[in-house]
């Protein structure tokens, strides 16, 4: 059996807390003549040891192990904070790791961040090559992969333009079509496809898809569970920078959004500086509740629910759209909703402020099982921000002798539908024949 296109053992990342200081000369020729120096060196030269207060670390990542082969595509999940971008910061030698080892086999492309290894003053087209050139490829090679680059990119009227006027969504397409069309043996993409369209992800899946064919290996952070599903060979799930699960696809996802569920029906932010979102618009909360007061806190397959979102609009505009995806635990979109615009006629500016919007889901409609719940706010046409996973919930069963039969069936739902049936007439059976 050939050798692993990406081996991972033992792996782990330790962070200090806090922003620390670098030992300057200027430091420590003032804490000499004080009589009182910041920290004594070893006579081994080894790192000097500090205080307690300055050796408070944490681990991104600890004893994390596996294997992907040639062909094969890894989906690693998990929530904010659990070391997934550590690891792929670690497999692109951006940074080292404090402990253990990983060894990958060829030419690593990486898309970590928006942009990532473009110089703001240089336009598209010199980018491209720029990015070629750091990859270790010829200028020939570029050359006959420019063309192709270009198309998937979908920026060719911005081509000569810098690359600090493109918007978000064009930086990402550029940056990830350079990483995937080059021709790397490893393709490392971050959840950072999520600033694009929908239409644009989808070719994205596609490209990445097309990629493993080829005999190429993919790692793939998202928190789209869809995509990781379909496109995915193995998945593993990290937490608190430890794995915690992986196998197939289905299960890990599964597993993961059971353990998110409870913790994930209600979400807020005060302050507007730390919610999510960006300089146009902040998140302020988001909650899945049964609508029926005194209904306690369990949703179940008879009951009607409420989806609420509170946000900060930030500037005057022509109105925003806020939509949402609800998707069940295989990953299956169940329908989409929009919300109506705040003003209407469409003629005043939304002003800037703070806004709620509720939409009611009715009873009878949804199977049983964990759902989340996907959030975009656009302007027309324009995806102003995405967030996936915000909520997550389980719909439960209930036993009802007058409703659907009990149990969890197939399909995304399962509603409760109106029929009649009538006797047309007695007796009026015709006769087989044989």
């Amino acid at each position: 059996m050939p050798p692993p296109a990406v081996r991972v053992s033992g792996l782990g990342k330790r962070y200090r807390f806090g922003r620390g200081r670098h030992n300057t000369l200027r430091d420590l020729i003032a804490a000499r003549f004080r009589g009182r120096p910041r920290w004594v060196a070893a006579r081994t030269g080894t790192v000097p040891e500090r205080s307690e207060s300055e050796t408070r670390w944490f681990w991104a990542l600890r004893d994390v192990s596996f294997e992907v082969h040639c062909g094969k595509v890894l989906g690693v999940i998990g929530g904010n904070g659990a070391g997934k971008s550590t690891l792929l910061k670690i497999l692109s030698r951006i940074t080292d790791p404090t402990e253990g080892e990983a060894e990958i086999r060829g030419r690593v492309g990486a898309l970590l961040e928006v942009g990532t290894g473009f110089h703001s003053e240089l336009s598209g087209r010199e980018n491209v090559y720029l990015s070629g050139a750091i990859l270790g490829l010829r200028r020939a090679e570029i050359k006959r992969k420019f063309d192709q680059i270009v198309e998937f990119a979908e920026v060719g009227r911005f081509l000569d333009m810098p690359v600090k006027h493109y918007s978000s969504g064009m930086r990402m397409r550029l940056a990830f079509a350079v990483a995937a069309h080059l021709e790397p043996a490893v393709l490392l993409v971050d959840e950072v496809i999520a600033v694009g369209d929908a239409a644009f992800q989808r070719k994205c899946l596609s490209l990445m898809s097309h990629v493993a064919s080829e005999g190429r290996t993919v790692l793939f952070i998202s928190h789209n569970m869809a995509a990781v599903q379909s496109l995915c060979d193995v998945a593993i799930w990290l937490r608190e920078g430890r794995i915690v699960d992986a196998g197939p696809p289905g299960a890990v996802v599964a597993n993961y959004l059971r353990s998110v569920s409870l913790s994930l029906t209600e979400r807020t932010w005060d302050d507007p500086a730390s919610a999510p979102g960006n300089d146009r618009v902040r998140l302020r909360r988001a909650v899945v509740r049964p609508a029926e007061a005194g209904a306690g806190e369990t949703i179940t397959t008879r009951s009607p629910f409420l989806i609420e979102f509170e946000y900060w609009n930030f500037r005057p505009t022509g109105g925003l759209g806020l939509h949402f995806n609800l998707l069940n635990q295989e990953g299956t979109l169940v329908f989409n909703a929009s919300a109506p615009a705040a003003n209407p006629d469409g003629a005043s500016p939304q002003p800037p402020g703070l806004f709620r919007s509720v939409c009611r889901i009715p009873g009878d409609l949804l199977n049983d099982g964990t759902h989340r719940v996907e959030l975009w706010i656009a302007s027309g046409e324009e995806v102003v921000y995405r967030l996936e996973d915000l909520l997550a919930f389980d719909v439960h069963d209930i036993a009802d002798l007058n409703g659907p039969p009990f149990g969890k069936g197939v399909g995304a739902v399962r509603p409760v539908l109106q029929w009649h049936t009538e006797l047309l007439s007695q007796g009026d059976v015709p006769v087989r024949s044989g």
